[in-house]
């Protein structure tokens, strides 16, 4: 393994490592309790392993997703990236890291929240933001050899302390009651591993990565292959490092109900009051400085490899209009949205994350399926078709805007999960009418 698989892989950490990352893992470890364990591996499957898997199956064609969307269907391939590239950019994940940052530096150093006060950070913010994306081309050496080592060496530290201060403590008793078994741990876990959007981000970062590794002089396919593997396994082993840890220390700091109850009211997000605590806890004001370091070298990266992807994709599918100005319009429409505030924003995303977050995981796994299993496109079509009209209706009714007692009565209901056996249903349907339909197998391209 060579030094640039090594600063390719810190730099796929760092664009992962974003806003949702640092707020949901100790969120999850308080309201686990005794089930810790469960909901946090189940939370690295849909938070690393789906995103390591994503970048994987990426670099199976050398015209990454857009090559292996195209022998599903050209039109679902458009159709489907745009509705990634807006939902993990502009919309929801970009307007996100910018919240965070002023949550969680500005608020608890300031101790303000204004209108006015979140709109000056978030100007200044993407102005930063847009100045490190303008030039696609020095993204990997601004982020991984610059941002990237400031950004683990205060995360290492904040733990550190945060172990030293809290690991004596027991379990929470899990303030939200949220689970009551083992199994609904796993169940919560993983859906909540959805908030982080890093399966669907690995989507649109997989292309960024195999580009950085031929820039280095690797060209032959088996050798892009498994380079990408490995700056991938970089990235998981840090994310699995963080995510146990901040999950841990969460999990073992006592929250009173009487402060629960006051961060409710003023629509504080509890992850964000836990790290300030752990900071705090551990350095005093020197922890709030730390802490916001932090969120801003974590934020700032994931929103470079945010804005630079959807922008070069866009400009893929419609050349006319040149790169730099889609980096303008998606920063601009990021820092409107940003400032409705941190809840809002992660309010806003949830009924569309259980939409896309399963159509995301059965088309990886269709892909990969595909490479290892002689597979026509209708048989990847029907499972999509399928998983995408069950994920539509299950929101519709869990949002109560049209009540179905038969999406209610559906295996693995109760835990968010009653799309994953209708997609194996539904994928072996399609094999099997692929037996009768008149179609050449897929074929993935190498270089």
């Amino acid at each position: 393994m060579n030094k640039n698989t090594w600063i390719i892989g810190f730099t796929l950490f760092a664009m992962f490592f974003g806003a949702g990352n640092l707020i949901f893992p100790p969120n999850l470890g308080q309201d686990s309790g005794q089930f810790f364990w469960p909901a946090v591996v189940a939370f690295c499957l849909t938070g690393i392993g789906l995103p390591l898997l994503g970048v994987i199956v990426g670099a199976l064609d050398k015209q990454g997703y857009v090559g292996s969307l195209n022998k599903i269907s050209p039109k679902f391939s458009i159709t489907f990236l745009i509705i990634i590239y807006l939902t993990i950019g502009p919309l929801f994940a970009i307007p996100r890291t910018a919240s965070t940052s002023f949550e969680m530096t500005i608020t608890p150093i300031a101790h303000t929240n204004s209108k006015l006060a979140l709109f000056i950070f978030t100007f200044i913010y993407f102005l930063v933001v847009l100045y490190l994306c303008i030039n696609p081309g020095k993204i990997v050496d601004r982020i991984g050899s610059l941002l990237t080592p400031l950004l683990l060496l205060t995360i290492l530290a904040m733990i550190v302390k945060g172990f030293v201060d809290f690991s004596g403590n027991g379990s929470s008793h899990g303030n939200h009651e949220a689970y009551s078994s083992g199994l609904e741990s796993f169940s919560k876990g993983f859906t909540e591993g959805y908030l982080t959007m890093d399966a669907i981000a690995a989507i649109a970062f997989s292309m960024i990565v195999v580009n950085a590794i031929k820039a280095t002089g690797v060209q032959h396919a088996d050798n892009i292959f498994k380079q990408t593997v490995m700056a991938g396994l970089i990235a998981a082993i840090a994310l699995i490092f963080i995510y146990v840890s901040l999950g841990y220390i969460g999990n073992h700091m006592h929250l009173p109900e009487s402060t629960l109850k006051d961060l409710i009211s003023k629509d504080q997000n509890v992850g964000v009051y836990l790290l300030t605590t752990i900071a705090a806890n551990g350095f005093g004001i020197f922890g709030k400085y730390m802490l916001g370091i932090i969120v801003a070298l974590a934020c700032l990266t994931t929103a470079c490899g945010l804005i630079v992807s959807v922008s070069q994709y866009f400009h893929r599918i419609f050349p006319k209009i040149a790169y730099k100005i889609y980096a303008v319009f998606f920063t601009l429409i990021s820092f409107i949205l940003a400032n409705l505030g941190l809840n809002s924003v992660i309010t806003m995303s949830v009924p569309v994350l259980s939409i896309i977050y399963p159509v995301a995981i059965t088309v990886v796994l269709l892909i990969l399926t595909a490479r290892l299993i002689p597979t026509k496109p209708i048989a990847q079509q029907i499972p999509i078709v399928i998983v995408s009209i069950v994920s539509i209706l299950s929101v519709i009714n869990t949002s109560g805007w049209i009540k179905m007692s038969f999406i209610d009565a559906l295996p693995l209901k109760q835990y968010s999960l009653e799309w994953f056996p209708i997609a194996i249903i539904a994928t072996i349907i399609g094999y099997i009418v692929g037996k009768f339909v008149k179609q050449d197998y897929i074929v993935y391209q190498k270089e």
